[in-house]
């Protein structure tokens, strides 16, 4: 598979940092994710507070011809239906697996899976070794991401492979939210901080 040489959507989205950006680490990809999608992420997250949900992210795998970043853009989060979870573990069957490309054939005909999402009740942001095992089988491209969200404490974090090939379970990036009218954020993550342009106010 070769990207989708495309311009970065600067313009039409919103920078937020995590406590780990600041450390100069260099992800392999930068995370575009749309309003639709942190959305329906979110609603997914506190479905369930105390059993862990999860599904895939739908979107594409995108070059910027101008500087040569790789970037990902998340344009849909699909719930896994059919899955195995408890309070500390979550495990897609192949049922959910089928029902997850049926509905990108019907509904994202040509899109990616770019990465997968699920949540962690109570326990924080970060990759158990259940899930490296699980990103490094199941989501080898190195434009691949997981997103780890805590419904409870409201936090989220996107683990990313770095530029020096390292996968940190324990070092999670921002991303950029994209599409709508970015004055009215809907990103309510609280250990994230937006990054504010010139000429803009902040509402922080």
């Amino acid at each position: 598979m070769e990207p989708i040489t495309q311009s970065l959507p600067e313009k039409s989205a919103r920078r937020w940092n995590s406590p780990y950006d600041a450390l100069g680490l260099e992800p392999q990809v930068s995370v575009y994710l749309t309003q639709f999608a942190y959305s329906r992420v979110c609603l997914h997250s506190v479905s369930d507070m105390d059993n862990e949900v999860g599904g895939i992210l739908v979107g594409e795998w995108c070059l910027d011809e101008a500087s040569q970043r790789q970037f990902i853009i998340v344009e849909a989060a699909l719930a896994a239906r059919h899955t195995r979870q408890s309070s500390v573990h979550l495990t897609f069957t192949p049922d959910s697996l089928v029902d997850i490309h049926n509905e990108i054939d019907n509904k994202y005909p040509g899109k990616k899976i770019v990465g997968w999402y699920h949540t962690h009740p109570r326990m924080g942001i970060f990759l158990s070794h259940y899930d490296t095992w699980l990103h490094k089988y199941f989501f080898p491209e190195h434009w691949q991401v997981a997103l780890v969200i805590e419904p409870h404490t409201a936090k989220g974090g996107i683990f990313i492979r770095q530029a020096n090939g390292l996968f940190d379970p324990s070092r999670y990036f921002g991303f950029h939210e994209m599409d709508g009218n970015l004055e009215n954020s809907l990103v309510h993550w609280t250990n994230l901080t937006p990054v504010v342009k010139e000429g803009e106010t902040s509402n922080e």
